[in-house]
């Protein structure tokens, strides 16, 4: 367990989960006070208990629809749509169990951010690579790359600048991640399909997901970004694969039409979507991954493999 896992750890010591504090709630998402703050100023998700010549405290349910808005806002969605998404998705107040939370560690994301924010190419590869060596790809994605990415979109939104440190980041990450995809003794016969459809050129998450299925040593065949949908039937017929996971960051290219292209082949492949280009897309049968986590499970569920540390 990483030295940050201290942060979700049931303890005493531990403040309550019905009344945390802004700051608190900062910590545990990874973002800034501040932008909690704004959050609730404009899109009115933020703590909904008050008392009298108290602060504001967060109560479980808020705290569980700020990590819903919070993942949304990461896979591409705009905050106000995220925030009301992440309001209306349950009439019941959502469930939250500490081990749900994330194990982000504040300083390290912040400390990765300020080396982005200067360009320092080699101090971000050192940050990442040590990070992924300790606590494998995907902690590593859902912890401290998602919410420094998160930063990185709150910092474009408020000033308009961090393109090029995006760029900077984006390719540095891709190109560890790219190092961890080979598989040399691959626990499944046939390979699970990943690709990004048609014109879609944001392939990092999908990267992501294939490094870390390599590390449960599960081969897959990765086309990346920018598939014509027609090289992806191709792969189907020719290989077969038990499980296709197909990513859409954009809306253009989450279209159903693309989906009716594939051919019918038998056994039958699980289809998993991912990306927020197939928000509101409907096909029977397909299976939508809200996060990484999911997507790795669902694949390996449809390989028929039990998942070592997912």
């Amino acid at each position: 367990m990483s030295p940050e896992s201290h942060l979700l750890e049931p303890s005493v010591s531990q403040p309550d989960l019905a009344c945390l504090s802004v700051a608190a709630v900062a910590r545990r998402l990874g973002v800034a006070p501040g932008t909690l703050r704004t959050w609730d100023r404009r899109y009115g998700i933020g703590p909904t208990a008050h008392t009298a010549g108290e602060h504001r405290k967060y109560s479980k349910a808020d705290l569980a629809r700020l990590l819903h808005m919070h993942k949304l806002v990461i896979s591409g969605i705009a905050p106000a749509d995220a925030a009301q998404l992440a309001i209306n998705d349950s009439g019941e107040a959502p469930r939250l169990e500490l081990a749900a939370l994330p194990l982000v560690d504040s300083q390290l994301v912040n400390a990765l951010f300020r080396a982005v924010q200067v360009l320092d190419r080699l101090g971000v590869e050192q940050i990442i690579r040590t990070r992924i060596n300790e606590d494998g790809t995907n902690r590593t994605w859902t912890n401290l790359l998602v919410p420094m990415l998160s930063l990185i979109g709150d910092e474009w939104q408020r000033t308009g600048e961090g393109i090029a440190s995006e760029h900077m980041v984006t390719e540095v990450i891709k190109k560890i991640l790219s190092e961890r995809i080979f598989v040399e003794k691959p626990r499944n016969e046939l390979p699970a399909l990943l690709a990004c459809v048609d014109l879609e050129q944001h392939s990092l998450a999908i990267t992501a997901l294939a490094a870390a299925l390599a590390e449960e040593d599960i081969q897959v065949q990765f086309l990346g970004a920018c598939t014509p949908i027609e090289a992806i039937a191709e792969v189907v017929r020719r290989t077969v694969p038990p499980a296709i996971f197909l990513w859409a960051q954009l809306a253009e290219n989450g279209l159903f039409e693309k989906l009716a292209d594939l051919p019918v082949v038998r056994p039958a492949p699980r289809i998993i979507l991912g990306g927020p280009g197939w928000q509101g897309t409907k096909w029977e049968g397909a299976f939508f991954a809200p996060d990484l986590v999911a997507a790795c499970n669902e694949i390996s569920h449809a390989l028929g493999l039990q998942s070592g540390s997912l």
